[in-house]
């Protein structure tokens, strides 16, 4: 991943975790790596975890950014999740994976922040 793209990504994790925090969600961990995938961040809402992928672009032109999170991705996300879940001894804990798209307009100065809350695959 070239060094742009990066910058990119660390900077709509953080205002994806300024957007959270600012609807009542506390930051647990970010950018939770295991042998077979990463999740972006991890927070909590009440009682629920909530495993949030980040997607951010610096325009629509290539298609939505949650777009990007296809079912491959998603697979992937869900194995972390379980050794995430597991590693920590919170197996009986609720959790949900959700998604958040920025899109930044060409400034840089303004970003479009769009939270989908319980994303899923049917045959995980």
């Amino acid at each position: 991943m070239s060094d742009e793209r990066q910058k990119l990504g660390r900077f709509g994790e953080m205002l994806a975790c300024e957007y959270l925090v600012r609807h009542g969600y506390k930051i647990i961990d970010k950018n939770y790596r295991t042998r077979g995938g990463e999740i972006d961040i991890i927070a909590q809402k009440d009682e629920t975890i909530v495993f949030v992928e980040v997607k951010t672009r610096k325009s629509g032109n290539f298609g939505a950014p949650e777009e990007a999170i296809d079912e491959r991705k998603q697979v992937k996300i869900c194995q972390t999740v379980e050794c995430y879940l597991q590693s920590n001894n919170l197996l009986d804990r609720e959790f949900r994976l959700d998604s958040i798209a920025i899109v930044l307009d060409v400034s840089g100065k303004k970003a479009k922040v769009r939270h989908k809350k319980d994303i899923y695959i049917d045959n995980y």
